[in-house]
């Protein structure tokens, strides 16, 4: 399962979020992602320049794993994660015989 997670720099919480899956959850892969302009339905678009780059910017973290664990570690961070900020589909590990 791919779950990718929608924060911002100002929420603080991608330090603990990258401790749990890594120490905790031992998720198989994550990717951080950090953006240069975003918008959500609570905020207005912003035109990107030079001087933005210092602001809150939006974060989006990336890990896949099998379902019953992403689930089990999404619950334990539902109370860092706020609600629709998640969003998750099914995936496939390929993996080359050598």
């Amino acid at each position: 399962m791919m779950v990718r997670i929608y924060l911002t720099e100002a929420e603080g919480h991608l330090d603990t979020l990258l401790k749990r899956l890594h120490d905790w959850g031992q998720v198989q892969g994550v990717t951080v992602f950090h953006g240069i302009a975003g918008f959500g339905p609570s905020g207005p678009m912003r035109p990107i320049s030079p001087a933005r780059i210092s602001e809150d910017l939006p974060i989006v973290v990336e890990f896949f794993d099998e379902p019953p664990k992403a689930e089990v570690i999404l619950e334990t961070l539902s109370h860092i994660i706020k609600p629709g900020h998640v969003v998750c589909w099914p995936a496939r590990t390929i993996v080359e015989d050598k």
